[in-house]
This record gives C-alpha cells, structure tokens and sequence, in this order.
C-alpha cells in the first residue's frame, strides 16, 4: 500500500514538474501549478502570489473552480501585509488551518464570521528555490477540517517540485518584459527624436504612448512659471476636451506628481481624476516629464485597452517621459534660435547699411537687401560668387595680413571705397568683426556710407582754406601795427598798454589757430615735420603755461607743473608742440569749474628713448566710448551741457594734436573716470646726444 502510494507521488510530483517546467510564461506556469494543486490536494479556489527579490508581490494569481482570474496583485497585497499568506512568508514555514473562523491569521471577510456559517479550512506554503522565497501558495475548502496533514505533505511536496519552474518562469518573464521595456522606450527614443518642430514632438510623443501602453487616450501637461499644469497636446478619445484646461499648481493627482516626481497608476479613477468631466477616465496612470533632472510637465495615460495597465505599464511611461522631457526641451531651444534667427535675419535685411558675411578668406556668404541695392543690382548668385575684396580696399594695415588682427568681440574700424556695379565710388566707413554663421568661423562686415560727412568734411576744408587764405594778410598786417604801437607807447603802466596786451594775446590765438590749421591739411596730406630740432621741455612748459594765463586768471584757476628737476632735452618742431601744449591746457581750462587746479607734468617714459607729458583737468570726464572720437576734426563732447553752457570752440584743437605728436612719432591718449577729470598723455621723443656729450 506504501508502496502504491509513494508510487503515486512520485507520478504527480512528475507530472505537476513536466507541466510546469514546460511553461516559460510566469502566468501560464502559475496556472498549470494552481490547477495541479486544487486537482490533487483539493479546494474550491487557490491563489498564487510572486515574489520580487526584495519580498514585494510581483504578480498573482486567483482561481474559482476552473475560472482564472487576473490582474490580482493589488487586491491580494492586503493578504499579503496582514493575512496568512503574509505569516508564511515572514516564517518562511508552511501553515494549515483547519478553521478560518478560529485562526487570527486568517484575514477577516464578512462571509468568514461564525454566525454566517463562513468558517473554511486552508493550507498556505512557501514556495522555496534554493533557499530563495520567489512566492507562496494558498488553497481554499469552503468546510471547515476538510484539510489534514497529508493534505499539508502533498502541498510541501508540490510547492518544493515546482518552486525552482517558478522562479525561472519569473526571471524568464521579466527579461521579456524588460526586453519589451527597452523595446518601447527604444522605439520611443527614435520615433519621439525624428522631429524638433514642437507639435511633431507632440503629437509623437502621445502616439508612441498609446501604440507603448494600447491606451484610448493620450495627454500632456507643461508646468507653467507659476506652477500651474496646462495640457499642450492629447490624442485618442475626448482629446479635444483636454486641450488647454488648466490644473492649478499642487493640486489633484496630476500636481501630486508634478510636485513629488513620483509618477502613479490609478486603477480605478471615477472622480479621482483632475478633470473627469473631460475624459471620463476608467483607470488612468501619470508620470513626470524630467528635462536636466527638473520636471517640466506630465504624461497622462487614459483607459487601458485591456481594462488594467500591464506591471510594466509605469516604468515605460517613465522612460518615455524621461525621452519626452528631453526632446520637448530640444524642440524649445530649436523654436527659440528659430526665432532667434528669424529676427536676426529680419535686422539684417532691415539695416540700412550694407552688411556682408564672409568666410575667412573673404569670399562672400551672405549679403543682406541694402547691400544688393547700394551696388547697383547684384543678384544673389553674383555676391555670392564675388570677394569682399572686389567690393571695397581692405585695410590690410587695420585688419592685418590675412585678417590676423581681428579679435572675438573686437571691431576694427576704417574708412574705405565702396565700388558700385555700374563702377560708382561711395565712401564708407567699415567695420569688422568675427561671428559664427552656419556653425562656422565667418566675418561680419558692415559699410556705412559716409557721403554726406564727406561732403561736409569738403565744404568745412574749404571754409578752413579760406578763412586761412583770408585772415593770414589782414592778420599780419594788426599783429605788425600792434607791434609798432608798443614800440610808439611811453607809459608801460597805461590803460592802453593793458588794453594792448589783451589785443596781442587774442591775435596769438588766432595765429595757433591758422597754424593749426594748415598742420592739419599738411599732416593729413602725410607731409613729414620738417623742423624738428633740440627743445628743452621745460622751457615748451613754461612757455606754454605763460600763454594761458590770462585765460586761466578769467576763470579764477591756477596751473601747477609737476616737474623733476632735470629733463633730456626733445627733438621736435617747438612750435608745433608748443601749440599742442597750449591746446591741451585751454581745453583742461573751459572743461574745469573755476578755483580748481590744472596740472602739467613730464616724466621719462618706461621706453627711455621717450617723454612722456601730461595735462590733468578737474572735469567731468570723458566716456570710454567717446576717447577715440574727441581726437576726430571738428567732434565735440558735451556732457548733458545746456547748449548756453557750452564751451565754444570749432572742435579742431584735439584733432591738430593727436596729428602733431603721431607726425613725431609719438602717441596721444586719454585716462578719465566719470566725475574725476580726465588726464591727456603724450609721448615725443628724445633728442639723440650730440658728439661733443
């Protein structure tokens, strides 16, 4: 009889291994194990939970006679925490009870109550592989005692054949479904990146989460700065009802998300949704959409198919939002330097100087509206096959050989030719600078005409001729009749001899101003300063101090020489720098308030073959951008001056010096901070030792 019986075993522990061994889907193995349990053990219904590695349920199982049902986890997950199921798993032994009604582990139901005749008897056991917990199975008698301990052995010997099948069903079933995962979200990747047009990202995004999760419905919320969702697009079902409906910043499930970054699956939704008068979801399930680790929005997904979203179904909608995240963050950054460059291009074409971009060789890329009209006509084609060269003389001295000079975010500036079409010559100033232009090193030159500064430039050329040619005899002539009346007058002390003085200085200045005026046109007409000779500089200085005074006196200001006690003597035109020095001290004067000190000074430069001087005002100042311009003919700053207030002048004093010390070889420059004056430096060089020294 023992025999028979151990035989009988040994066929069903065979049997129960060859079905469920045969069963790679963990679903189909659960199945055949129930089945085989309640046929040889006995039972009205049985349950099946898996375990992941960390003790959590993974997946269940229930059935009633021969009807499976699925998609049970959540709802044995109770029995799990608190029911029998939940003691064999923490004490890893079997259990049998023979009635419900008298055992606490058993999970209380309404029908297990005494008086309503509910008391079962059960047998619940671990299911074990190598020591490793992967589930626990439990079969249900709806009598009381109908189980015993041969009943207990048989399930044992089950559970321990066919634990090891389960678990390698389990581990079989997620590497698909993690195939399935990395199948999707790589689909996904490739699908949702095919566009950076936003409403193409959009609408691929909802569709690849449908076609991922068969869902009727679709959506996609963008937070807003002040934390509200919006729903940008949806798709599927009722997804026009979506569309632009706004969920307050925290608020419902979709905030919850947005705000934790935790995404969520709701299987039964009703009026749990955010806006189910919209969609009327059975079941809906959310997760954030991260860009740079930050949540930017939501994904929504609407009704399964099935009635249940798969275990699987939230870690693809978070891959996908990850995807999305990311690629809705691309598509942002395209439409801005899309617009970016739209309105680039619409200032470029509106500007009303000619401007062209270049390669660094200088062949022509791109050229805007202006540029076409004022060359006379040239199609697109012909400027793109010409040279920036062939438009206009580059100035290789400014720009250097091969335009090695220019500099990131340093324009260069000079004047040149325009060359029309029709062969036309229109003056331009023009100014240089790298850019980056299709992703590559390129040049952006722009020409402003300067036509009419040149006529002017012309006619106040030929004024200046003139009053020179003009006033140059007649002035001889009161500075010769001066001369005589000094010699004629007796009384040194007189009145006439004060008023005399007065009419000498005045026609001083107005000889340094002709001068001037002729080194000017001399100088811009590259005549080299013929009269150069040995000066001490100390004696320019004081020179030039003396020919200020009365000037200085009027304003109630006074001029200190900051002088060491000896100087290298100069090799300069005395005449011409005494002017400069001259120039500059009035120009510190009318800038100054009255009582205030003017310096002049003079040092050896750092570079010993040198001066170095310098004139010191108490003004307001100069603008760094305006200390190139104030050394420009006929250019004047003011400072915000009521035009009552203004220093008179024709604003040609600065433009003879910076003209004077370049023809010596030296250069000039200016030192300013608002409010704090400003100090005019000059370097001239020194004299050459004689023989005899």
């Amino acid at each position: 009889m023992a025999t028979d019986r151990n035989r009988a075993l040994l066929e069903l522990l065979y049997h129960v291994s060859r079905e469920v061994a045969t069963a790679l889907d963990l679903r189909t193995a659960l199945h055949r194990l129930l089945y085989a349990a309640i046929k040889n053990v006995g039972g009205e219904r049985g349950s099946i939970v898996v375990l992941d590695d960390e003790g959590k349920p993974l997946d269940a199982t229930i059935v009633y006679g021969e009807q499976f049902h699925e998609h049970t986890t959540q709802q044995l997950r109770v029995t799990v925490e608190r029911g029998l199921a939940g003691w064999v798993i923490r004490n890893r032994k079997s259990a049998l009870v023979p009635d419900t009604s008298k055992d606490e582990r058993w999970l209380r139901r309404p029908d297990d109550s005494i008086e309503q005749s509910g008391a079962k008897s059960a047998i619940c056991v671990p299911l074990l592989a190598r020591e490793r917990l992967v589930g626990v199975m439990t079969l249900v008698h709806s009598l009381p005692n109908a189980f015993g301990l041969e009943h207990l052995e048989l399930m044992e010997a089950i559970a321990a054949q066919a634990s090891v099948a389960v678990l390698n069903a389990r581990l079989y079933t997620e590497s698909q479904r993690q195939a399935r995962v990395m199948t999707a979200l790589a689909e996904g990747a490739v699908n949702i990146n095919a566009s950076l047009r936003m409403e193409d990202v959009f609408l691929r995004i909802l569709n690849q989460t449908i076609q991922a999760l068969q869902i009727e419905t679709a959506a996609l919320a963008l937070l807003e700065p002040n934390g509200d969702l919006v729903f940008r697009a949806a798709a599927g079902h009722n997804a026009g009802n979506l569309l632009n409906q706004r969920i307050p910043a925290g608020e419902g499930i979709l905030g919850k998300v947005a705000r934790e970054g935790r995404g969520v699956i709701v299987p039964t939704a009703n009026k749990a949704h955010d806006i189910f008068d919209a969609s009327k979801p059975k079941a809906f399930a959310a997760t954030p959409i991260r860009a740079q680790g930050k949540v930017i929005g939501v994904l929504e997904a609407i009704n399964p198919v099935s009635g249940a979203f798969d275990p699987d179904a939230l870690l693809v909608m978070t891959g996908i939002g990850s995807i999305a995240g990311t690629t809705i963050q691309n598509a942002q950054l395209f439409e801005r330097l899309e617009a970016a460059h739209q309105r680039y291009r619409e200032l470029f074409d509106a500007s009303i100087d000619p401007i062209f971009i270049t390669d660094r060789e200088g062949n022509i890329i791109e050229a805007n509206r202006r540029a076409a009209t004022l060359l006379g006509g040239y199609t697109e084609e012909e400027l793109h096959a010409m040279n920036i060269r062939q438009i206009h003389e580059v100035n290789e001295k400014v720009l250097g050989a091969d335009f090695s000079l220019l500099a990131e975010n340093d324009p260069l500036r000079y004047e040149s030719t325009l060359q029309t079409k029709a062969g036309g010559r229109i003056p331009v100033t023009v100014y240089v600078h790298p850019v980056r232009f299709d992703e590559t090193d390129a040049l952006q030159w722009t020409l402003h005409d300067i036509t009419d500064r040149k006529e002017l430039d012309t006619l106040r050329n030929d004024l200046t001729a003139m009053i020179y040619h003009d006033l140059r005899s007649p002035l001889a002539n009161v500075i010769s009749s001066l001369d005589i009346l000094e010699e004629l007058l007796e009384d040194p002390a007189s009145d006439i001899r004060s008023m005399l003085d007065i009419a000498k200085n005045s026609t001083a200045r107005i000889q340094r101003l002709i001068s001037s005026l002729l080194d000017i046109n001399r100088l811009e007409a590259n005549h080299p300063v013929a009269d150069q000779q040995r000066v001490s500089p100390e004696h320019l200085i004081q020179e030039a101090i003396a020919a200020v005074q009365p000037a200085i006196r009027s304003r109630q200001q006074r001029v200190a020489a900051r002088l060491p006690q000896t100087l290298p003597d100069i090799w300069v035109d005395a005449d011409m720098i005494l002017r400069v020095l001259i120039n500059l001290l009035e120009n510190a004067a009318k800038f100054s308030p009255p009582d205030t000190s003017i310096e002049i000074g003079a040092e050896l430069d750092a570079d010993s073959d040198w001066l170095r001087l310098w004139v010191q005002d108490h003004g307001p100042g100069i603008p760094v951008e305006e200390q190139e311009r104030i050394f420009d003919k006929f250019i004047r700053i003011y400072q915000d001056e009521e035009p009552s207030r203004r220093p008179a002048g024709l604003g040609v004093g600065l433009a003879f010096c910076r003209l004077a010390v370049e023809g010596h070889g030296g250069k000039i420059w200016i030192e300013s901070q608002p409010e704090k004056g400003a100090r005019f430096l000059l370097t001239l060089p020194l004299a050459k030792p004689s023989p005899q020294e």
